[in-house]
């Protein structure tokens, strides 16, 4: 516990200063090595090949900057433009550009993705080397779709009032997660999945929900009070409510996969917190799923 606690006392402010005080393209970077790492974890835990865990490192390191192209302003064509017009020179963004630039470069990562697997398929077809259907989902997983989930921090990020919002994620993330440790640690008594997680109690899950609620509603409060933002506290509390479950259900899955394949943690990396996965999993459902009612019904404008 004493070692979690100070691995924990270093990471936060690292990742606060990250996600509010630095720059996109830090937070990009940070992500990138993160999410090849995890990749890493996530492949090796399959027992997949190490040639086909140096493809989804690979890709996994490339799909947050192919996520962080894909915001960036096209001021070229708009200061071009607005000289032309001899107007002032304004930076926007053109919403159907920047789609279309981001599942280009996803088309191209997923196709090159494909192709090492087609090559290394047929050199290895003949050869006690085969790949099994677990080693192709894995790198699949691994190398696209588990990157994708955490670069939605980077999505947050360019939105308006972005370094407000950006937290959102991590708060609920971390304030569940530990609710449900401490309640379940101090009055759990009902197991709730004993076959998937069998430290999970009822009582842990519901105390997880709310804590993760609670924090995020105390979040827009600060913000309410020291910055110039609108909060809905009503959507808030929905936002809280939906998310913490959400990132219990992460939680969950991931743990179901250490189950499956017979592992604790799925690294050490971090003293006494396991591996870079073991942090981010239900960050990286919960992400998409703030990005995603951000937009739809915003709670903070």
């Amino acid at each position: 516990m004493r070692t979690r606690i100070l691995a924990a006392i270093v990471m936060i402010p690292f990742f606060f200063a990250v996600l509010f005080l630095f720059p996109t393209y830090i937070l990009t970077a940070v992500i990138s090595a993160i999410s090849a790492i995890a990749a890493y974890e996530f492949t090796r835990a399959f027992k997949t090949p190490a040639r086909l865990t140096i493809y989804s490192v690979i890709t996994a390191a490339i799909i947050p900057v192919a996520v962080f192209i894909s915001n960036i302003p096209f001021a070229t064509g708009a200061i071009l433009n607005s000289i032309n017009e001899g107007s002032d020179p304004i930076v926007t963004f053109n919403n159907t550009q920047q789609t279309l630039t981001f599942l280009s470069s996803m088309l191209i990562v997923f196709f090159i993705l494909v192709c090492l697997l087609i090559i290394d398929y047929l050199l290895v077809t003949k050869t006690e080397k085969r790949i099994k259907l677990s080693h192709v989902f894995a790198v699949f997983f691994a190398g696209l779709v588990l990157p994708y989930m955490a670069s939605t921090l980077i999505n947050l990020k360019t939105l308006s009032e972005g370094d407000l919002v950006v937290l959102i994620p991590v708060i609920i993330t971390a304030f569940t997660d530990s609710g449900a440790y401490f309640v379940g640690v101090s009055i759990g008594k009902r197991k709730a999945f004993p076959k998937i997680s069998p430290n999970k109690t009822v009582e842990g899950c519901i105390g997880g929900v709310i804590f993760g609620t609670v924090a995020l509603l105390l979040y827009g409060l600060l913000l309410d009070k020291t910055t110039s933002v609108s909060v809905s506290f009503l959507i808030l509390l929905m936002y809280g409510v939906i998310c913490s479950v959400v990132a219990e259900l992460g939680d969950l899955v991931y743990s179901y996969i250490k189950r499956k394949c017979n592992i604790k943690d799925y690294g050490h990396l971090i003293p006494g917190h396991g591996g870079a996965l073991d942090r981010i999993d239900s960050l990286t459902f919960v992400a998409p799923v703030v990005y995603l009612l951000l937009v739809l019904i915003p709670a903070i404008s």
